[in-house]
């Protein structure tokens, strides 16, 4: 009995002549990595070895980042879910401000600055801003390069030309030196390299670490931004880490349910032929080849037969062939006996099997959305079929906006802020932030204000 064996993701499905299926995960390699990984292993425990330079892995194998993007390009609902955070972080988009106190509430007041306006044109912020907020969400940490203008080599005053996002694919921390604590304000200098290919083609460039007490000191620096991850001194992780295994099985089952319908059947299927149709296809191959022996008979019946069965197989099988027929003819020997042919179909359980797949997807998107932390409502996620109501997108929309968008901000702000005190410290609590209108329940809105008198057709 021949077989074929796929490895469809992390799940191997098994594909026998006899019609069979055995479903079951890969015992090794990524997988289980990943799943050691979310259970807590500590890769900042040592120092990893690379061209000479002793780094902090960032993950078990150094390349965590990139297991999370190959995770994420197979999902149908984490980067979903991640573009709409980053859509409701944006809001209205970035804008200059300074906070007031009125009343005892603190407030933002929102300005207009040509000077720095005009600096931060000078290098295409926005892009910049994209960039971080895309780390951010997938890698709860940014790392930024800070350019130094020429002019503290002259003795001119010195000033940040422009900011650079470095991809998490390519940045690593150095190893602090001895006897400094494992800790993250101990790293003296960040690598930049393609740590993807293990920097075999372009090398390592080491910069140091952007000081923003001397913000000028280095023509070129580093630094690295994050959001504090509980138990890790160095890089952060996301909030969706210990989701990963459940991504990786919500991804592999629609290959395998694509795989079942390419190469199964519903059904595997007994055919009986009747003997006697062997029986007068051998004496039909024996006289019309009178010279052949029996062991070129016998090999011409089976290729005969192979044919045959290829052919049935060719209809029983695939959803391409799916409300075909095949037609046979019934006879009744010397005897008097029915000869007939017969096809029984042998059930496998597939339906079943199919709805426990079903339902293992429902449980990984459910333990995935859980993990992004986004409410459902907000995520277009329908639950036990239905749609969020609109009070209930309000006020989880309130809700986010109020305590989920303040850290992520800081974070990704964190550099560009830096640099506007840097270069124009005369303007004293100048920041940038996103600018968010508030949202209002629609009965508080004037009714010619209201989304169904705004919208035209």
């Amino acid at each position: 009995m021949t077989q074929e064996v796929k490895k469809i993701g992390e799940t191997r499905v098994v594909h026998t002549s006899a019609g069979a299926f055995a479903f079951g995960t890969t015992p090794e390699g990524t997988f289980d990595q990943l799943m050691a990984l979310s259970k807590g292993t500590d890769w900042e425990s040592d120092p990893y070895l690379l061209n000479g330079a002793r780094l902090v892995p960032y993950g078990a194998n150094n390349d965590l980042p990139v297991q999370i993007r190959k995770i994420m390009d197979k999902n149908n609902l984490a980067p979903g879910i991640i573009e709409r955070e980053i859509g409701l972080l944006y809001g209205q988009g970035p804008a200059l401000y300074r906070l007031v106190y009125q009343d005892g509430y603190m407030m933002r007041e929102y300005l207009e600055d040509a000077e720095i306006q005009d600096w931060l044109d000078s290098w295409d912020y926005r892009r910049f801003i994209d960039m971080a907020m895309v780390e951010f969400k997938y890698l709860k940490g940014v790392f930024v390069k800070h350019i130094r203008n020429r002019g503290p080599r002259i003795g001119g005053q010195g000033m940040i030309r422009r900011l650079q996002v470095i991809p998490g694919t390519d940045a690593r921390l150095e190893w602090p030196e001895n006897p400094l604590p494992k800790r993250l304000e101990n790293v003296r200098r960040i690598y930049t390299g393609d740590f993807e290919n293990h920097c075999l083609h372009s090398g390592m460039t080491p910069y140091p670490v952007y000081n923003p007490a001397d913000p000028f000191r280095h023509r070129v620096s580093i630094s690295y931004h994050n959001k504090y991850s509980f138990g890790r001194n160095f890089y952060s992780t996301p909030s969706y880490f210990g989701s990963l295994s459940w991504m990786m099985r919500s991804s592999d089952i629609p290959e395998v349910l694509a795989y079942l319908s390419e190469n199964g059947i519903t059904s595997a299927f007994h055919i009986h032929v009747p003997e006697k149709y062997w029986t007068d296809k051998r004496e039909k191959l024996e006289k019309n080849n009178p010279t052949l022996d029996d062991a070129k008979i016998d090999a011409m019946l089976e290729e005969a037969k192979t044919e045959l069965f290829n052919k049935m197989a060719s209809v029983l099988t695939g959803k391409k062939n799916a409300g075909k027929f095949i037609e046979t003819t019934d006879f009744y020997d010397e005897d008097g006996n029915l000869c007939e042919w017969k096809i029984n179909a042998i059930d496998q359980n597939v339906k079943t099997f199919i709805e426990a797949q079903l339902k293992i997807s429902e449980k990984a998107d459910s333990a995935i959305t859980s993990g992004m932390g986004l409410h459902p409502s907000l995520s277009n996620i329908i639950v036990n079929g239905k749609m969020s109501s609109g009070s209930e997108m309000l006020y989880a929309l309130k809700l986010y906006m109020a305590s989920d968008t303040t850290i992520p901000e800081e974070v990704v702000f964190e550099a560009i802020n830096q640099d506007i005190q840097a270069n124009f410290p005369e303007k004293k609590g100048i920041r940038m932030g996103f600018y968010h209108h508030t949202v209002m329940r629609e009965e508080n809105v004037a009714p010619e204000k209201r989304v169904v008198n705004t919208v035209t057709e």
